[in-house]
């Protein structure tokens, strides 16, 4: 940022929502007053044309009535303006202004006023030319030395220039090669033209070649009429710049050389008359438009060169002399005499903000106000220090980092699932397999008391669960007085036949739960209506459940006892049949009017079955690693043989390939095939990653039972088992997990002073193994099931003084401490297989009158 700002002189706004570019911007005299004073010509993309005589009263005051001699609504747009010698017969100056299918030339005079209201300005038209062609931009000069008058050469979206002798046309050519038109500008010193052609190089072009070239009008004709009515249009010299050109400017301070300015995309070039490279200067910013002006010193020149940073910077050849600060982005900029002030700055920017400005070394500063010093009072500021640390401690215990808005509060959201599925799928897969897919309408309400700001509502479901929009952003949000985004959250289930349809029971399955309950069964007709035919017999005791995709999922219930069982081949899948059964029967009996049904769990803990899924999610995760460092081998190496093709076909001298082609069609090959087993094992991570997740709401499902839990400790459980939504490969679910069960470990879950002393990594790292994680979460179970409970507040961290049979002991950091505590564990959570041997039902024997 500059130190100094560019001193406002003169300034206004020109319309409303008008636009202009680096052509809609000219200063001259164009009234003809002889006095040496310019004056300032603006035109627009909406066709009004505006000319100002600024002479504020005060420095940096704004416009003025009398500043705008003149502005008149030509209707369609203009792109340029220019002021020189367009009339025959005389040599004063008009104001030539292009349209897009227009060329017309005016005459600017004014009229002594005989009042106070001022001179009277008006434009009168001397002549016009209706392109056939849509207009790009356009240059003047003496083309061919002529003298006392100015030619005009008009460039068209396709590439062709059209040379106007003032009243009249003269020819037509088309640039070879040309696509889109670039900027353009003429040299009187070699009678050339200089643009810039869509192949990113400069080029010149002699107006006698142009003139002497076959007629672009006659461009339709046959070879041998191409022949006899011109020469061909050949290039004078190029220079590629290898970037597009903004805008172009040729300069002779001098008589003896000139320059040929070429403002880049990213570089500013200064050119020889035959295009060979004075100077060149890599610019900072991205510039938006610049002038060469003056030479102060013999041999340089002065360059304005404005950027999109608001920034104006003079160079001296490729020095930078000034930098000044501007009020917005120009994008055409002059330098012109005004009122006898010379060398004044007028920029235009692309929304209509004129400014005349000049260049000040009276820096505008900031000067803090001084603070009153007093006397630090010690004490009342350790009084106000416990009473904020007493404030956040109470908040930390009340609530987590956002603030939870209250049901009476100025913002209520809610949501409706629709009881019927969309007529057509919204699934962007419909089929899977040989299930359709369906979608359901979940209708989501905001209501509001109070005007809110910035609302962004946000919608997650869990995989394999997808959304059409998860997110929405409203122009209103609640915001606190203190200034903190608050947030609210509501949450709704969704129907089971979405992703669940009735299926056939099985006799046998690999993996079975058995729920307890303390009241008589109920039929699972009426706990899952939608999954069964109405029988003659209301008591339906089991019934079969088959996900999308084929999973089956068999539950039972008892006839005499107060149990469930769910079964299935897979053991992910009866998590979500068995959350849905608890839910379903407290729903039931809240209904009937019971408010003492509870669930329990008392077999053994399945974590086996549990560690399996974990390992072979982990074992996908070191597999995906294995695949991405072969993958970047064989990039390396692909890019190592192209290098050596390279190298031998750009020999001068042929050299046999040696097999590298060979060698490089089988490096492609395999990098194709590496490439496609990293997306096959991604797409197998994520649907080992889904089904470890359905397990471990399973495991937690079972340890709430199993402990009887309540709904504070299930969050902690949760919020440890399950703190990523998704895998990533910087972090990854084992290793989080297991930092988070270490902490509980050493805090709400430990019995010694020693526990609490272990340090935890700081940082995050993929495990080697498994063996640490798996022996964490037995221990964790161990202590629950030695009378540990789980809590978050701070005095957790203290020795727990309750008595727990059997002792327990602290986490074991070596190999003999690991196995102690493997053997001290067997006992309570066995092997899978006990799972299966478990005492069965008495009602499994129905199952064979429903098979059929």
């Amino acid at each position: 940022m500059s130190l100094f700002k560019a001193r406002d002189w003169w300034s206004t706004v020109l319309g409303e929502k008008e636009e202009f570019d680096q052509g809609c911007l000219c200063l001259a005299d164009v009234d003809n007053t002889g006095n040496g004073q310019d004056k300032v010509i603006v035109g627009s993309f909406m066709g009004y044309l505006r000319i100002f005589n600024p002479h504020p009263v005060k420095t940096g005051e704004g416009t003025q009535a009398e500043d705008l001699l003149l502005e008149v609504h030509l209707r369609d747009p203009i792109l340029q303006v220019e002021v020189g010698k367009f009339v025959s017969g005389t040599e004063m100056l008009h104001l030539a202004v292009l349209h897009s299918r227009k060329l017309c030339v005016y005459s600017v005079s004014g009229t002594l006023g005989n009042v106070e209201h001022g001179n009277q300005y008006q434009i009168k038209l001397m002549y016009e030319h209706n392109l056939q062609r849509i207009a790009c931009n356009m240059t003047y000069g003496s083309f061919g030395g002529v003298k006392g008058r100015d030619l005009i050469c008009i460039q068209s979206m396709d590439g062709m220039l059209m040379v106007f002798e003032q009243e009249s046309y003269a020819f037509g050519r088309f640039l070879p090669g040309s696509l889109l038109p670039g900027p353009l500008a003429y040299s009187s010193r070699t009678d050339s033209f200089i643009t810039v052609s869509s192949c990113r190089q400069v080029e010149s072009y002699k107006y006698q070649v142009l003139a002497f070239a076959t007629d672009a009008d006659k461009r339709q004709e046959t070879e041998q009429q191409k022949l006899g009515s011109g020469k061909r249009l050949v290039v004078d010299w190029t220079l590629n710049i290898g970037e597009q050109a903004l805008d172009i400017c040729i300069v002779s301070f001098n008589q003896s050389a000139s320059s040929v300015f070429v403002l880049g995309e990213r570089n500013f070039f200064c050119l020889k008359d035959n295009g060979q490279i004075r100077f060149m200067k890599k610019l900072d910013c991205s510039p938006s438009c610049f002038l060469p002006y003056c030479s102060v010193s013999e041999g340089t020149i002065n360059t304005l060169i404005g950027n999109h940073n608001n920034m104006l910077h003079i160079y001296q050849d490729v020095t930078l002399k000034w930098a000044t600060q501007l009020p917005h982005v120009p994008v055409a900029v002059r330098v012109g005499c005004l009122q006898d002030l010379k060398g004044v700055i007028v920029t235009l920017s692309d929304d209509g903000h004129l400014q005349c400005s000049y260049l000040g070394t009276d820096p505008s500063l900031f000067q803090a106000p001084k603070v009153e010093s007093r006397e630090l009072n010690y004490d009342e500021l350790d009084i106000e220090l416990k009473e904020l640390q007493k404030i956040i401690k109470d908040v930390n215990k009340s609530q987590g980092v956002w603030p939870m808005i209250e049901k009476e509060d100025d913002l209520k959201v809610s949501a409706m699932v629709s009881p019927n599925f969309d007529s057509v799928s919204q699934a962007t897969d419909v089929e899977v397999g040989t299930d359709l897919v369906r979608s359901v309408t979940v209708k989501v309400t905001l209501q509001n008391r109070v005007a809110l700001q910035k609302a962004k509502l946000s919608v997650y479901v869990q995989p394999p669960l997808v959304l059409t929009r998860d997110q929405f952003t409203f122009e209103f949000m609640d915001r606190n007085p203190d200034g903190i985004p608050r947030v609210i959250q509501c949450k709704f289930r969704l129907p089971l036949k979405l992703i669940c349809l009735p299926g056939q029971p099985s006799k046998t399955a690999s993996h079975k739960l058995t729920i307890d309950t303390n009241k008589s069964p109920v039929s699972l007709l009426s706990l899952f209506p939608g999954f069964a035919n109405q029988s003659e017999d209301d008591q339906v005791n089991v019934m079969g459940f088959r996900f999308l995709g084929g999973s089956q999922v068999t539950l039972l219930a008892s006839k005499t006892s107060q149990r469930y069982r769910i079964q299935s081949e897979q053991f992910e899948d009866l998590w979500l049949v068995t959350n849905e059964l608890i839910i379903r029967l407290q729903e039931y009996f809240e209904k009937q009017g019971i408010k003492d049904f509870a669930c329990s769990f008392s077999g053994s803990m399945p974590l086996q079955e549990y560690f399996e899924l974990i390992d072979h999610h982990f074992e996908l995760r070191i597999n995906g690693e294995k695949l991405e460092e072969l993958l970047s081998e064989r990039a390396v190496q692909f890019r190592a043989i192209q290098r050596r093709l390279l190298t031998r076909f750009k020999d001068k001298t042929p050299a046999p390939l040696q097999h590298l082609d060979t060698l490089l069609d089988g490096t492609y090959k395999q990098v194709i095939a590496l490439a496609d087993a990293v997306e096959e094992n991604q797409d197998n991570l994520f649907q080992s990653f889904t089904r470890l997740k359905s397990a471990t709401r399973l495991v937690i499902l079972l340890i709430g039972l199993w402990q009887k839990l309540s709904a504070d400790q299930i969050a902690i459980l949760e919020a440890a088992f399950l703190p990523l939504q998704q895998d990533t490969p910087e972090l990854g679910w084992e290793e989080t997990v297991d930092a988070a069960i270490s902490h509980l470990l050493k805090t709400c879950l430990s019995k010694s002073s020693k526990e609490q002393a272990l340090n935890l990594s700081s940082q995050l790292s993929m495990p080697k193994d498994t063996s640490r994680l798996k022996k964490h979460i037995t221990l964790l179970c161990d202590r629950l099931a030695k009378g540990g409970r789980l809590c978050l507040s701070t005095d957790a961290a203290a020795p727990q003084t309750m008595v727990m049979p059997g002792g327990c002991t602290t986490i074991p950091e070596s190999d003999l401490e690991e196995r102690s505590v493997e053997q001290d564990s067997t006992e309570l959570f066995t092997n899978h297989k006990h799972l299966i041997a478990e005492t069965p039902i008495p009602e499994v024997s129905s199952l064979q009158g429903v098979s059929e």
